[in-house]
């Protein structure tokens, strides 16, 4: 394609918060949230780009792998966990088949399932059950670009007052993913799309050239870009920002008009782990004896009713590869009418939290995939781009300055600072410059006990300073395991601290937290000096 209108930059959030608990009879509901990821978002994303690469269309996507869910991508015992899960699964798609044997469609519904199952195993075992290993084939074909985000997911701006906290988050931001990936990230997802005037210096001592933001972060920089969001703009040391596309963003995620609201897609809130009766499901059920999603839904969203009809499966798609068509002509429209006003190609970007892709819109995954190849195949006006790339198609460039903003509610924080989780910051600004003063103090020590001891405090803090404990309060759900974790890195915390300050270091208590809390493990005492 020659000289295209514009670009679409698509950008994909994978993150989830460090759940690991080891040790437990039962697993702990929260770890589902990686099981239900990788069945539901990751393995299906695999499966596009090697649909995509075996057509030989040209896709190009950027996926934020946060540290934290890297971390547990590649963690055994996290792995075998999933294998759990999913062998569980399998066995309760085959007692499915058995109990629908004489409702027809119900029946194809549960082979359909097993099927789905049994080779979302497959690609799981290909590479002994390290997803990093099966991204990488399209990482090095240009067809995929990966960039990390803070070590933990903190919100970056309510911590501009402690440098210690914004280096120790970049730095084992870098180091994790390069550990991990095996090469320098050139971007970075910041934490819910958080800026402060002045973290561009620090992005550019830890070599991140770009980042994004909601579109108000650039709508209100000064001076006001000529573009908008559809070019990059540079604000300061080289690093670039890009906003968000409202227009491509609402098609999306709209919940009045959004396309995963089609009625024929399938109904995310009917699940047999709740729908059936509970003597049935219970064995199936990776829990306590809770009821909880299995994974396994045989309605469609069928209207605003509570009324819902069985999920069939072609006609989904058929409506998916419609809405692949729709948002493909009306980004055409949009590079057309901003290539006539601005005489450049529009940059379009269009990010979303990757599981919206499969874990809450099953079908998105494939739309996606059609998307792609209607792009390639079907009009020759807009091609897709990764971010740097997009710095050098536009002939111009705006230098601006930016205001603190970030995406959510209001676009100003407020999700993660308000009366229902304000409490957390007191605790977190205390022991951040409590890690800071002991880091300076014990630097130098040749002491591997009083090292291990200030790496897992650090370990701690950061874990503790993650944006989804206050997200998770302000929600409303899961609420009491946000608080608990919060508390926890409080007092292990505490607890490693008061090792240092007497000299008693129980080194049974300390091999026992940094086992269950192994993440970061090229951490460094100056992080955090």
């Amino acid at each position: 394609m020659t000289n295209p209108k514009g670009y679409l930059l698509l950008m994909l959030h994978a993150h989830l918060p460090f759940v690991r608990h080891p040790g437990y009879d039962l697993p702990f509901i929260e770890e589902n949230w990686l099981n239900e990821a990788i069945l539901e978002t990751y393995i299906p994303l695999i499966r596009v780009f090697q649909n995509l690469k075996k057509e030989n269309v040209p896709f190009r996507i950027t996926m934020s792998f946060t540290p934290t869910l890297s971390s547990m991508l590649v963690d055994e015992y996290l792995q075998n966990q999933f294998r759990k899960y999913l062998k569980n699964l399998i066995s309760l798609a085959k007692e499915e088949k058995k109990r629908t044997k004489f409702d027809p469609h119900l029946n194809y519904l549960s082979d359909y399932y097993l099927s789905h199952f049994e080779n979302s195993l497959s690609v799981f075992e290909e590479t002994k059950g390290d997803l990093t290993k099966q991204f990488l084939p399209f990482v090095e074909s240009g067809n995929l670009e990966i960039i990390t985000s803070p070590a933990t997911h903190g919100f970056l701006p309510f911590y501009q007052s402690e440098p210690s906290i914004i280096r120790s988050q970049l730095r084992n931001g870098r180091r994790t993913f390069r550990k991990i990936w095996g090469r320098d990230p050139k971007g970075i997802w910041l934490s819910e799309c958080g800026y402060y005037p002045g973290l561009e210096d620090d992005l550019d001592k830890e070599g991140f050239r770009y980042f994004f933001v909601d579109t108000h972060g650039i709508n209100h920089a000064s001076p006001r870009p000529m573009f908008g969001v559809y070019s990059p703009v540079e604000v300061g040391y080289g690093v670039f920002a890009f906003g968000r596309d409202t227009e491509s963003s609402r098609q999306v995620w709209s919940s009045i008009d959004g396309y995963p609201g089609d009625f024929h897609y399938r109904e995310y809130y009917r699940d047999i782990g709740h729908d059936l009766d509970y003597d049935y499901i219970k064995p199936f059920l990776n829990s306590n004896g809770v009821r909880i999603n299995t994974g396994i839904k045989y309605h469609k969203i069928t209207g605003k009713t509570t009324h819902k009809e069985l999920y069939r499966p072609d006609d989904a798609m058929e409506a998916c590869g419609n809405h692949a068509e729709d948002f493909l002509r009306n980004r055409i429209a949009q590079a057309e009418s901003l290539y006539a006003k601005n005489k450049q190609p529009a940059i379009i970007v269009s990010p979303y939290d990757a599981e919206l892709y499969g874990h809450w819109w099953y079908e998105g995954p494939q739309f996606i995939e059609f998307l792609f190849k209607k792009m390639f195949f079907d009009q020759d006006v807009i091609q897709p781009i990764h971010p740097m790339d997009a710095t050098r198609v536009v002939p111009k460039v705006q230098s601006v300055k930016m205001q603190m903003s970030s995406w959510g509610e209001n676009g100003y924080g407020d999700v993660w600072l308000n009366p229902s989780n304000d409490w957390i910051y007191k605790h977190i600004h205390s022991l951040s410059i409590d890690m800071f003063h002991k880091a300076n103090e014990f630097k130098d020590s040749t002491d591997p006990l009083f090292v291990r001891v200030l790496k897992q405090m650090g370990r701690e803090l950061l874990l503790l300073q993650s944006s989804d404990w206050a997200f998770i309060m302000k929600t409303g759900t899961m609420v009491d395991y946000a608080v608990r974790r919060t508390n926890v890195h409080s007092n292990l915390f505490l607890h490693l601290k008061s090792m240092l300050e007497t000299g008693n270091i129980d080194e049974s208590s300390l091999k026992q937290i940094e086992s269950e809390h192994n993440l970061f493990p090229d951490i460094q005492i100056s992080d955090f000096c």
